[in-house]
């Protein structure tokens, strides 16, 4: 079998891989629930890929993800759910209705219409899935819709804009500010009375404030925290090529030493970037 651009060459891939007898027996064994995992962490590269804005690895990560997708169709097909040809009308019918602004005779146009005529469009498909089903449509709170899968920093930040639109925030940033400082002093006062459990809840807190002040900075807090890792191992970096050079390793500074060197990493990351 050759490989080919034409999306049937992937598909029929991934059949021969879950043919009983003559297929892959590592892909025999899988289900919706094991391959769930990889297809999380081939989303989470791609998003690297994006972030180390390296286009070459950004197509076989997406390549990666795409075959997440064609499996998980091709699971479903064997147990007469649907077909990949299913999932990509599902997708193309979806977007051709929530974008009636395109496609069809609405006229907004503004970002901030667009948004409104979407979730007016949402809320209409959950109401006929639920006539599908012949339930009645759930009463749902101000939070209801962010998925309890998502990573915790991405579903904080969606929860609390969630609660931001029926009037449930602070009016500015100074305020996250100040309960931020407030999560801080409690986490002190356990730690001052040895309560390290408390102490631990009250770190939980505090990450929900920071998150919080993100979100008030129309800045995306899982992204910032990102950057900041990539910018801690890049000055660790340099700190363990300087003792190397020295004939040395972490373990054979002092704190004080390495704190120095994080210094100067920092300062000629500066002065690089002026």
């Amino acid at each position: 079998m050759e490989p080919s651009r034409d999306i049937a060459r992937l598909i029929e891939i991934m059949a021969a891989l879950r043919t009983p007898k003559t297929g892959c027996p590592w892909d025999l064994e899988q289900n919706f629930g094991t391959i769930a995992p990889y297809t999380i962490e081939e989303a989470y590269e791609v998003a690297e890929a994006i972030a180390r804005d390296d286009v070459a690895d950004l197509r076989d990560e997406l390549g990666d993800l795409l075959l997440q997708v064609v499996f998980h169709a091709r699971m479903a097909e064997e147990q007469g759910s649907f077909d990949f040809g299913d999932v990509v009308a599902a997708i193309s019918e979806k977007l051709i209705r929530r974008h009636p602004h395109v496609f069809g005779d609405a006229q907004a146009r503004a970002a901030g219409e667009v948004k409104g005529l979407w979730e007016e469009i949402k809320a209409k498909e959950k109401a006929e899935r639920a006539a599908r089903r012949g339930e009645a449509v759930a009463s749902e709170g101000a939070l209801a819709g962010v998925p309890v899968g998502l990573p915790a920093m991405n579903r904080a930040q969606k929860l609390q804009a969630k609660a931001s639109k029926v009037g449930f925030d602070w009016g500015e940033s100074q305020a996250v500010l100040a309960k931020i400082r407030e999560e801080v002093d409690e986490i002190s006062t356990a730690l001052a009375a040895g309560d390290r459990y408390s102490a631990g809840a009250e770190v939980g807190d505090l990450l929900f404030a920071v998150i919080n002040l993100a979100r008030h900075l129309d800045c995306d807090a899982e992204g910032s925290l990102r950057a900041t890792n990539e910018k801690f191992e890049r000055r660790f970096a340099f700190i363990e090529r300087v003792l190397a050079a020295q004939g040395r390793s972490p373990t054979q500074a002092t704190l004080a030493e390495m704190d120095g060197l994080w210094d100067a990493a920092k300062a000629a990351e500066k002065r690089a970037a002026e």
